[in-house]
């Protein structure tokens, strides 16, 4: 039975809207504050984070400080030192000595804060957002509606696929769903893999590390001029700090949009380990003769057509400018993930601020709306705050700095100045 619509006499503080890690993060921090009065609505049964790419032995790319609340507050039960302690396994992790938990892990953390946290209401799916009497009226496809002050969007970012792959038959995979299809991928003769970065990177050394097994042709090809490392470098992770945003977030519209292009290599390179460990399995399999795999840089796909079970890709070395073709039985397109802007936010378009290149004009303190502090953004917002936007180490900050608009004052400390070096004269 349904229950009765639960905001008809009840006005909350905030509704958060999607539940990844960085709106489950704001669950667990205004847990214990009484002044704040919020529900976080989730469409799935359960908190999932990326269960496609849990590939044996993948872990984060930043350590496990960067959990759900650490940042903010060190103390917090929903800490991950605190979620191992109560698995049994705090000193198994400290002998380990490697402070980058395992994806899997990180997955299952979360889980385990999410059942904990008393505002997630999972099951929920958001239909449409309009905006009466001063408040945020949420419309859910069960019928319950939930009036609030403000609103904090956490719907995420979802799997981009090629202009060239829209509409294309066949059973060709995001890197998102590879988990699930590995087997039935591996079954075809030859597989091609669309895209650089860190998931295309596991997914090729875990391809690679059976080839002799399954005996396919295995094809990589990436647009970018190089396997990009991930740069990971001291001074150039102190641009995932405060004064990194107020610099960043100052700059001219088509400045940001200009530096977002350049700065992929500081979030989305490939762990400079896992480069070397391909390497060194590249060298060991070719002991036995050449491993009928290609590697291909500077190739952007430009067509793609799929008939009888065979993709027909279109690529063009850029350098060159040449085109070529490359034929394959399977496909995976491991090239990222863009934000489009939920539908059930049409009703209030008109209160939510956007640029020039349709996206969401993101303030300073994390809002897109009108008033400057009635609806916040998580992630999505390179093209105003940088790298710090997809980091999950930065999320404790973000949502500190959220909770403090929210509260109008400060819950958890804020941190202005941690850099020791200076980004603007």
């Amino acid at each position: 039975m349904t229950a009765l619509p639960d905001t008809t006499k009840k006005t909350y503080d905030f509704v958060g809207i999607g539940l990844g890690p960085f709106n489950l993060g704001l669950a667990c921090l205004t847990e214990p504050i009484t002044e704040l009065d919020g529900v976080f609505l989730e469409s799935k049964p359960d908190f999932e984070w990326h269960a496609g790419m849990f590939l044996d032995g993948a872990h984060l790319q930043t350590p496990f400080m960067s959990d759900l609340v650490t940042l903010a507050d060190p103390t917090s039960p929903y800490s991950f030192l605190n979620y191992l302690k109560e698995q049994g396994r705090l000193y198994s992790f400290y002998i380990r000595e490697n402070f980058y938990p395992l994806r899997v892990e990180y997955d299952d953390y979360c889980r385990w804060a999410a059942n904990r946290a008393s505002s997630i209401r999972f099951n929920t799916t958001v239909t449409e957002v309009t905006y009466e009497d001063d408040l945020y009226v949420v419309k859910t496809q069960t019928g319950d509606v939930y009036r609030a002050r403000h609103l904090v969007l956490g719907t995420g970012t979802s799997p981009y696929i090629p202009e060239a792959c829209r509409d294309l038959g066949g059973d060709f995979l995001h890197n998102s769903r590879y988990m699930q299809h590995k087997a039935e991928l591996q079954q075809k003769e030859s597989i091609t893999l669309v895209g650089s970065g860190q998931s295309a990177a596991e997914i090729y050394y875990d391809l690679l590390s059976e080839i002799d097994v399954h005996g396919y042709q295995l094809n990589w090809v990436t647009r970018s001029p190089r396997f990009f490392p991930l740069e990971y470098t001291k001074l150039t992770l102190e641009m995932t700090s405060p004064e990194y945003i107020d610099y960043y977030h100052a700059l001219p519209e088509k400045t940001r949009y200009r530096l977002m292009a350049e700065q992929k290599g500081l979030f989305k390179g490939i762990d400079g380990d896992l480069i070397n460990e391909i390497f060194d399995l590249l060298y060991q399999k070719n002991l036995g003769g050449p491993v009928p795999t290609r590697l291909l840089t500077n190739s952007s796909l430009n067509s793609a057509s799929y008939d009888n079970g065979t993709y027909t890709l279109g690529f063009r070395q850029e350098e060159q400018e040449r085109d070529f073709e490359i034929t394959s039985q399977g496909l995976v397109l491991a090239t990222g993930y863009k934000y489009i802007e939920p539908e059930f936010l049409a009703p209030i378009r008109d209160r939510l601020v956007h640029d020039s290149q349709g996206n969401f004009d993101v303030a300073r303190n994390y809002a897109v709306d009108v008033t400057g502090r009635g609806v916040f953004l998580q992630n999505a917002g390179v093209h105003t705050h940088s790298i710090t936007s997809p980091d999950l180490g930065m999320g404790a900050y973000r949502n500190s700095y959220i909770i403090r608009e929210l509260l109008g004052s400060e819950y958890y400390p804020v941190e202005k100045t941690i850099a020791f070096q200076e980004f603007a004269v």
